[in-house]
């Protein structure tokens, strides 16, 4: 079997090169340890046996290391993004001195949905097709082992969430779990987000659902009696600075423009705009809303920015 970048094997020293190092081997292949790879220990000897960490050089060699990288094959690791190449993708901090790619072609689509430098991700190894190591991001498949089912304690609690899956429809991540250990699976759906979520970022979630098979759905939303109240707010704000306090959206405009206007579900729409109603602050006709006089206070009227 031959020796593969990404694992720890135990070789044994063949010779010393002097000025480059040891050469290890396992019997059949020889690879360098460079003296800037080793423990610093000296009086190493020929057919001494040593731990290392195999990885490919600056100049795609096979080599070894005995620093301890943190992450391995078969491992799940959430690395650091150091820098981001405009060709190649994103680079890791793996504990070595050099950096991990995360290519591109593993990444989301829309380049907003990407980490940016100071993220950490959640990420396994993999090979290219040169055997050399590159990260991925690492799914349900290798965190579900890792999690654990969220506690009924957890409901309508905020918690400390990070990315690991950037969709439109949704985020994907991992609830912090803290002192119990690894982490919850959790999913932001889009009407729920106060803003969209790239892979690696942390965010303050609230529990509004656990599942039958222990993951959880979360909002970054205040409970719907405290949403109302901020959403209602919202929405007299944006009437009273627009031209006749007016505008051209009611409880009948699409959800996917109420999200794009004000930010909320269409449901949360509803539900601050009927607040306001029956208050006596608006009324709606033909598909507009109004904002009543009384609620105007002393707003005065802007100029018309021509804008809906």
């Amino acid at each position: 079997m031959s020796l593969e970048a990404g694992y720890v094997y135990e070789l044994t020293i063949a010779r010393e090169v002097s000025p480059y190092g040891y050469f290890v081997t396992d019997g059949a292949e020889e690879v360098l340890l460079a003296y800037a790879e080793t423990d610093k220990v000296k009086g190493k000897k020929p057919g001494e046996k040593l731990q290392v960490f195999l990885f490919y050089d600056t100049e795609d060699r096979l080599a070894a290391t005995q620093k301890t990288p943190l992450i391995r094959m078969g491992e799940v690791a959430l690395l650091e993004v150091v820098e981001i190449h405009p060709r190649f993708g994103t680079f890791l901090d793996m504990g070595l001195g050099r950096h991990l790619l995360l290519p591109f072609k593993e990444q989301p689509e829309f380049k907003d949905l990407r980490p940016v430098p100071g993220d950490k991700v959640f990420v396994t190894l993999a090979h290219d097709r040169q055997g050399r190591l590159i990260a991925k991001l690492a799914g349900e498949d290798e965190l579900a082992p890792l999690t654990f089912h969220a506690p009924s304690a957890w409901m309508n609690q905020w918690l400390d969430v990070r990315v690991y899956k950037a969709l439109q429809m949704g985020s994907f991540a991992v609830v912090d779990g803290g002192v119990l250990g690894f982490g919850v699976i959790g999913m932001i759906h889009a009407s729920e987000r106060t803003h969209p979520l790239r892979v690696g970022e942390t965010a303050k979630a609230r529990v509004v659902y656990i599942r039958e098979d222990g993951r959880v759905n979360l909002s970054m939303r205040q409970s719907k009696h405290v949403g109302r109240e901020e959403d209602a707010d919202k929405i007299l704000a944006f009437l009273r600075s627009r031209p006749q306090f007016s505008m051209p959206y009611s409880d009948s405009t699409s959800a996917d423009v109420v999200l794009a206007k004000f930010g909320m579900s269409k449901g949360a729409f509803k539900r601050a705009l009927g607040k306001l109603m029956k208050e006596g602050l608006i009324s709606q006709k033909e598909n507009w809303t109004y904002l009543q006089e009384s609620a105007a206070g002393s707003a005065s009227e802007p100029a018309d920015d021509g804008q809906a």
